[in-house]
């Protein structure tokens, strides 16, 4: 019989824990869907209540924005902003859950690598992610009829984001040992970020130098991205927004892979 020796041991499965990986897969999605009430139904109550408080604030006769109606505008943003909140929150609240709860090690002992491991979290993350995506995009043109223009590259941009969100996740939930923890990241670095990348207005709208700390910010290309692919209008290049995205995810799940391969802060 083959063996194929790993860090973890003898490993009986060949070059790829085929079963493990899915299993890590299916657990991390019923993770979510256990509680969809919370994790799908949720989210799009949040991003309708966006758009309704959005309109009763600023009314019907808010101009357009880069050439579209403001809430047709609106809509990627939030959808895209929800994408991300959703994506981190899956992988993180699943690392420092098994971490607080001490159970961590029922995920590290299976014969599974590090690279299996990080493909079964951010499976999880990326689920949840097209789901929420899903379910607001059909609400958005259904209520307010937003356009998609270029399917492919709103599909993209989401599932990197995606990646990119779940692999930030696992490191949030690598370091933190209690939620508070967890708590202060999200509040304090993950939804500033979000709110401050375009969701809600054009970059074109602040001042230069701000405009330039937004290009430096990954979270404005995902948006600006998802906007493209919806409206067909953005404030850079989708090329550009790619090739950024595509790095900061390759960077993030670089580091997550190392950290699982040596049991960073996860092994006692």
């Amino acid at each position: 019989m083959h063996s194929n020796k790993t860090d973890m041991g003898v490993r009986r499965f060949g070059a790829v824990n085929w079963l493990g990986t899915y299993t890590l897969i299916r657990r991390e999605i019923l993770r979510f869907m256990n509680v969809w009430s919370q994790t799908i139904m949720g989210p799009l109550v949040n991003a309708g209540l966006f758009l309704l408080i959005f309109t009763i604030a600023i009314g019907p006769n808010r101009g357009d924005v880069m050439g579209v109606p403001f809430m047709q505008f609106l809509a990627p943003g939030i959808l895209t902003m929800t994408v991300i909140q959703n994506a981190f929150a899956n992988t993180s609240s699943s690392l420092a859950s098994a971490k607080v709860g001490g159970n961590i090690v029922d995920t590290l002992m299976p014969p599974l690598s590090a690279l299996e491991l990080l493909i079964g979290y951010i499976g999880g993350a990326v689920a949840r992610g097209m789901i929420v995506a899903a379910v607001i995009a059909i609400g958005a043109v259904w209520l307010i009829g937003m356009p998609i223009h270029h399917p492919v590259w709103a599909l993209t941009f989401v599932l990197l984001g995606s990646v990119f969100m779940g692999g930030l996740g696992m490191i949030a939930g690598v370091f933190a040992n209690k939620f508070d923890q967890l708590s202060a990241m999200t509040n304090f670095i993950i939804t500033p970020l979000a709110f401050l990348s375009g969701t809600f207005y054009s970059i074109e709208a602040l001042p230069p130098v701000l405009q330039t700390l937004s290009h430096w910010n990954p979270f404005f290309y995902i948006i600006d991205g998802v906007r493209f692919g919806t409206l067909g209008v953005s404030d850079s290049s989708p090329w550009l927004g790619l090739g950024v995205v595509s790095l900061c995810a390759a960077g993030v799940l670089g580091l997550v892979w190392y950290w699982l391969k040596i049991g960073y802060r996860l092994k006692a």
